[in-house]
């Protein structure tokens, strides 16, 4: 009886790890493509400000206030906050 538990206790660590593995490949995903959209927003805000020719300062202003963007910088650090976690769970 002890080889076919200690063989379901390794099984069972091995599928943990690789749900590990692809749980904190998830987490690194979903960073990489809000932190991307975050910056292609940014980007279009600037853009149209300097072809309406809006001064720069007011367009860091629209940047800093925009919900949208705010809302993507919150998610990146509950993002980063869970990978921290994660990490320290895996220890």
């Amino acid at each position: 009886m002890k080889p076919q538990k200690n063989f379901h206790h390794k099984c069972v660590n091995i599928n943990q790890s690789i749900f590990s593995i692809l749980d904190n490949q998830d987490l690194i995903l979903s960073k990489k493509l809000i932190a991307t959209y975050k910056e292609r927003l940014e980007n279009e805000i600037i853009k149209r400000s300097n072809k309406l020719r809006i001064p720069q300062k007011i367009s860091e202003d629209i940047i800093t206030n925009n919900y949208e963007i705010k809302e993507l910088q919150k998610a990146l650090d509950n993002l980063e906050g869970s990978s921290v976690s994660f990490e320290k769970a895996e220890e």
